[in-house]
Order: C-alpha cells, then sequence, then structure tokens
C-alpha cells in the first residue's frame, strides 16, 4: 500500500473539510445537485473521449496509485550480476536453469532469448517493444485521470453558470439571492476539489510509476544484452549502476 497516497487524500481532504466544519453554513457546502453535475458530468465527458473497454479498466489502473510493490533497483542488479558470473563461468546455458527462480515475466523471457541464441539486435528490438506498448499502456491510465481532471472545474463552472441563471431568474425575491450565489459556487468549489486533489494527483502517482517500472525494465535489457555477450560481471554491474542516482550508486558500491 502506498501510505503517501493515503495520507495525502486523507490530509487534503479533511483539513479543508475541517476548515469548513469550524465556520458558519455547513449546510451550504452540501449540494446534490451540484454533485451530479460536477461528477455525472464528468463521467459523461469521459464516456465521450475514451472507449468503454478503456474505462472499464479503470479501477485497475487506479489500484497502481494506492497498492503497489515497492521496486528494488539494487536487487535487479545483483541478480542480473550473479547471472552475468554465472554465464562468465560455466557459459550462457547455465544460466537456464535459473529460469524457474525468477518471478519476473520480462527478465525470464529476456534470458531464454539469450539462452535461445537470439542475435542482440532482436533481443533488444523484442523487448523495446514489450517495453514501449507497456509504457502506452499505463499512459492510457495518465489520460484518463488528466481528462477528469480537466473536465472537473469546467463543469463545475458550468454548475455554477446554471446556478446563477436560476438565482437572476428569481431576483424578485432578494432574501433568495445570497442562498442561491453560494449554492451556485458550491459547484466550483466540487469541481475544483476533485480535479486538484484527486484526479491529477492519481495522474501523477500512475506517471512516477511508470516511470520507476520502465527504468528497471531498462536495467534488465542491459543487463540481458551484456550477460549474452559474455561481459564481466564486474563490468556488467558498473554498467547497471549507471541507471542509478550518485548517491545510490555509492551505496551500492560500498555494500558490495
Amino acid at each position: 500500500m502506498d501510505i503517501a497516497t493515503i495520507v495525502g487524500i486523507i490530509a487534503g481532504f479533511g483539513l479543508i473539510m475541517g476548515s469548513i466544519a469550524v465556520g458558519e453554513g455547513v449546510m451550504f457546502f452540501i449540494s446534490a445537485s451540484s454533485m451530479g453535475i460536477v461528477f455525472g458530468g464528468t463521467l459523461g465527458a469521459t464516456l465521450i473521449n475514451f472507449p468503454l473497454k478503456d474505462l472499464l479498466s479503470v479501477s485497475k489502473v487506479l489500484s497502481k496509485a494506492f497498492f503497489s510493490t515497492p521496486l528494488s533497483y539494487t536487487e535487479t542488479i545483483e541478480k542480473l550480476v550473479s547471472l552475468a558470473e554465472l554465464a562468465r563461468r560455466e557459459g550462457i546455458l547455465a544460466i537456464e536453469r535459473e529460469l524457474e527462480n525468477i518471478d519476473d515475466e520480462f527478465l525470464r523471457s529476456g534470458i531464454q532469448y539469450a539462452v535461445d541464441g537470439t542475435e542482440p539486435e532482436y533481443i533488444r528490438t523484442i523487448m523495446e517493444s514489450d517495453l514501449s506498448n507497456l509504457l502506452d499502456r499505463h499512459k492510457l491510465g495518465q489520460n484518463i485521470f488528466e481528462a477528469m481532471g480537466t473536465y472537473a472545474p469546467a463543469l463545475g463552472m458550468i454548475g455554477t453558470l446554471i446556478g446563477l441563471i436560476q438565482m437572476l431568474s428569481a431576483l424578485d425575491d432578494p432574501a433568495s439571492i445570497g442562498a442561491g450565489m453560494a449554492t451556485a459556487l458550491v459547484t466550483t468549489l466540487y469541481g475544483a476539489l476533485a480535479a486538484n486533489l484527486f484526479f491529477i494527483p492519481v495522474a501523477g502517482k500512475l506517471e512516477h510509476r511508470s516511470k520507476e517500472e520502465a527504468l528497471q525494465k531498462e536495467l534488465v535489457l542491459e543487463g540481458i544484452l551484456s550477460i549474452q555477450s559474455g561481459d564481466n560481471h564486474r563490468f556488467v554491474r558498473e554498467k547497471l549502476l549507471t541507471f542509478l542516482s550518485p548517491s545510490n550508486r555509492q551505496k551500492m558500491r560500498e555494500s558490495v
């Protein structure tokens, strides 16, 4: 579970709701019609923009923002280094017996390509294509939430305009103007909150997750190609360490 996502949402909405609660007229901030305009309108606009099959998969995409297995680049590097050492010592075919101990499908496929004697350029082409398709799928999820983050404030403004029109049509009752204005502005508030405390931040978290996974797979690709070419395991480690930040690079060197 991603604690930062949970804490961020609770803290953001909690502090805002708390600020509203300590004031007067809390009921002015609750409007079923405003919720219908913002969230119903956002859903409708999103359905128009994206195919239904993509939207039906959005719950799975959303789960990545809340639940994610931390990726350990150091473990990936050490695994590749140990495979390189084994291949250097016993031959490339020796690493095939390690396949059953590897859960990462991308790494397992790469090792199989190397063991089968696939040309390096073909390995790179296949695995880069796999990575590119993965990033495209991730980007789709990001685009959905970014779009919803765009639609929500716009629908909030539309709801406010509707409220203002209704209010102006009842100017013969001055006592209702204040309450009508408050109700109209609540719709804008809903749209701004939904966009800036949920839709856009979730899109950003998904983008971050995607970059992390892409970096790990790039590590795997370069490691597989080095193993196939028979590189020394020390060279493989140094080559893969270039993917890490200087501080993490130094920590891993010190741990060896």
